[in-house]
This record gives structure tokens, C-alpha cells and sequence, in this order.
């Protein structure tokens, strides 16, 4: 069912847990699928001895990917019109990860209805991994 401005207000919002307990495995999935292969992603020794991390972590681009695929859920696909984020922390092995979107302007332009939101991807221990914003074409 597509998002309607009608049902919607500032400040609503919508959450999904977009992993749980994400595991060194799909760090490297995610290494191969984008062809980011950078060692601080998947080499333990290299992480831990050259460059001085606790452990291997994961790319910000998949912690991005997990907050997108929550803002899809919620606006629906093909709605998007602007999607950013900045990486405020690591994302570790382990880490279970919920995605927030929150309201922030139901607008219209040139006859079309849109939805601002900001987001927020926070960690088991309520650390905010991701911060952004995006908006989406929605019906009236």
C-alpha cells in the first residue's frame, strides 16, 4: 500500500530492526557483492595489528544499504527522490542495528506531494551508527 500525505504528520515515524547480531560473514558478502575488499573489512590480523582497530568492521556503505532498505519498506520502492547519510560510528561484527525514520515536512511541488525525513540507525547499545535524510514522492 503506497505512503499517503493524508495519513501521515511531522513527526511520525517508523522503525525496523534491519539486523541482528550481523555476523562476520555477511560483512564479506557484502565485501564481494560491492568490490570493496579494503582489509579493514574482513582481514583480522591486518585490522587488529597495522591498523590499531579491535576487530574487523563493517563497510559504511552496508549500514547505509540496511538504512535504505527500511526507507523502502516505509515510502516504498521507486519513491525515493534524495537519500543521504553520514557515519557516525563502526559497525562491528555482532551489532543488531534499528532503523528510525522520522516526518520532518509533508510538502507539495508542481502538483506532487513529497515527504521529508530524517534518519537515525542506532546499535543494541542505542549508539547512532547512521545519521540522514532523505525524501519521497508520496500520494495525496
Amino acid at each position: 500500500m503506497a505512503l499517503k500525505a493524508s495519513a501521515l504528520k511531522v513527526g511520525d515515524t517508523h522503525s525496523e530492526r534491519v539486523v541482528e547480531n550481523l555476523s562476520r560473514t555477511q560483512i564479506v558478502q557484502y565485501a564481494g557483492a560491492s568490490g570493496d575488499y579494503n582489509p579493514l573489512h574482513s582481514d583480522e590480523v591486518y585490522t587488529t595489528q597495522a591498523a590499531g582497530y579491535p576487530s574487523v568492521f563493517a563497510h559504511g556503505m552496508l549500514t547505509m544499504g540496511l538504512t535504505g532498505k527500511m526507507l523502502t519498506n516505509y515510502v516504498g520502492d521507486g519513491t525515493l527522490t534524495k537519500f543521504g547519510v553520514r557515519f557516525t560510528n563502526q559497525v562491528w561484527p555482532g551489532d543488531t542495528l534499528d532503523s528510525t525514520a522520522t516526518v520532518t515536512a509533508l510538502r507539495e511541488e508542481g502538483g506532487q506531494h513529497y515527504v521529508d525525513l530524517t534518519l537515525s540507525t542506532k546499535n543494541q547499545d542505542g549508539k547512532e551508527v547512521v545519521a540522514g535524510s532523505a525524501t519521497a514522492r508520496i500520494d495525496p
